[in-house]
């Protein structure tokens, strides 16, 4: 009977290791999955912050070259003298690229603010898997 005893017990070590082996096996599979996600939500995000400062920057020397001209020459129209009328135009434009330019960039910001890189399904489920075995264990 003691015999019986020990090789059950035997067993079921045997099998409580096999299932953590598992278990640990799912959780590192698990959180691999989760990083790899995050970094692809990071990635994007990362696109969307310098596509927006490229799109600020190629907005900013486009616009400056016609539509400071234009606003330059509109000043002059109206009696002001042409160089501060070219500065004058020139920083009203400047202005409205920069809002946008500073928009597009809030977004990216905003977004990266409202995710964490930390694997927090698996933190969870890491918890959850310590519960499992300390019940098994007792």
């Amino acid at each position: 009977m003691n015999d019986d005893s020990n090789t059950n017990i035997a067993d079921l070590l045997r099998q409580l290791r096999d299932d953590t082996t598992a278990l640990v096996r799912e959780e590192v599979r698990l959180a691999k999955t989760e990083v790899s996600e995050k970094l692809a939500y990071t990635g994007r995000n990362v696109g969307y912050l310098a596509v927006g400062g490229l799109v600020g920057l190629a907005a900013l020397l486009l616009l400056l070259s016609s539509f400071g001209y234009l606003l330059a020459h509109f000043f002059e129209e109206s009696g002001m003298e042409p160089g501060m009328s070219a500065f004058l135009g020139f920083l009203i434009i400047a202005v409205i690229v920069a809002i946008i330019g500073a928009s597009l960039i809030m977004k990216a910001l905003k977004a990266f603010n409202s995710e964490t890189i930390a694997a927090t399904k698996t933190v969870q489920s890491l918890q959850e898997d310590k519960q499992w075995a300390q019940r098994k264990i007792s």
